[in-house]
């Protein structure tokens, strides 16, 4: 079966951006995913929404606030997300034209280490999964790893319909009946600069609901939807995938701040506008530069996220 067709951009690509200077040592940000138009949140739905924020935010700012590492805490708060049904990643992912689910998910650290996993269908939470091929093999890339090898890995394995919800078989019917509405993209993903000035970044996603089989979008692709470099920036996206590797989103930004010169909250506006709004595409991203600087930005209508700014947690719903 084939997936359903790309959702047209039928609304004003705007840029929205949050610019939060440091005030500690540390610093994390981190999304649930942006996407179109959706139904207006009710009271419950958006303080669940806002609660699974929390705590992923909560799980990560703990380890950065123990003095821990910033790839520790991306880690930490990725699992958060991938564990609850709300977003588009681990149980309660997006699922492919045959109803079966495909999981992406990176992780990289300021070093220039990384390590992403592709078509994932047994790890519990891929980012593990994506650390130890960064951390335990000489890839950065595994396409479609054996449960044997997860299990090897030490990680916890589960059968692939763990990840299958109502919810997400609902908005499959929508989407393969035409209902172009309902929202088909999602991913999830925290950046972080810890005490001793390193940053990380973690990704993960159930890609796009209703996808071909093997689609791959931007999430596993280092330097399109995933990046780290100390000194620079670390940058976690999510959106149109196909435009994110098109465009190298994630690096563009980072080239621009190394080569131009520019600062972070610049260099994220002009690949924006460049990579996706020129281009009829729209996303987000969370950043943190080398001196612990948080820009969100995005253009698309709607981008869950997290973060703190004058000493209190914002969450975007």
């Amino acid at each position: 079966m084939r997936g359903a067709p790309e959702e047209s951009v039928a609304f004003p690509l705007n840029t929205r951006m949050w610019d939060v200077a440091p005030t500690r040592t540390f610093a994390l940000a981190l999304h649930g995913g942006a996407g179109g138009r959706i139904e207006e949140l009710s009271s419950e739905h958006r303080q669940a929404f806002e609660a699974g924020l929390a705590s992923a935010y909560g799980a990560g700012i703990a380890i950065l606030e123990k003095g821990g590492s910033a790839l520790d805490a991306v880690c930490a708060s990725v699992e958060q997300l991938e564990n609850n049904p709300l977003f588009n990643a681990g149980h309660g992912a997006a699922l492919t034209a045959n109803g079966t689910a495909e999981l992406d998910a990176a992780v990289m650290d300021g070093s220039g280490r990384a390590g992403a996993v592709a078509v994932s269908r047994y790890a519990k939470n891929p980012v593990f999964l994506a650390r130890s091929i960064m951390e335990r093999s000489s890839h950065v890339l595994l396409v479609d790893p054996s449960e044997q090898l997860v299990a090897d890995w030490g990680h916890a394995t589960v059968a692939p319909d763990y990840f299958i919800t109502e919810a997400r078989q609902r908005q499959l019917e929508r989407i393969l009946g035409n209902e172009l509405t309902a929202p088909r993209h999602g991913t999830v993903g925290a950046v972080a600069r810890d005490s001793q000035g390193h940053v990380a970044a973690a990704t993960s996603t159930g890609g796009m609901a209703g996808q071909d089989i093997g689609r791959v979008g931007d999430t596993p692709v280092i330097g399109a939807g995933t990046y780290a470099r100390d000194g620079m920036a670390a940058m976690s996206c999510t959106g149109d995938g196909e435009s994110f590797i098109r465009g190298v989103v994630s690096y563009d930004i980072v080239a621009r701040m190394r080569y131009l010169g520019q600062p972070l909250p610049e260099a994220v506006t002009e690949t924006i506008r460049a990579e996706l709004t020129e281009k009829n595409a729209s996303g987000g991203l969370v950043c943190v530069d080398g001196d612990g600087r948080v820009v969100i930005a995005h253009n698309s209508p709607t981008m869950f996220a997290a973060f703190e700014q004058d000493g209190q947690l914002v969450l975007l719903t």
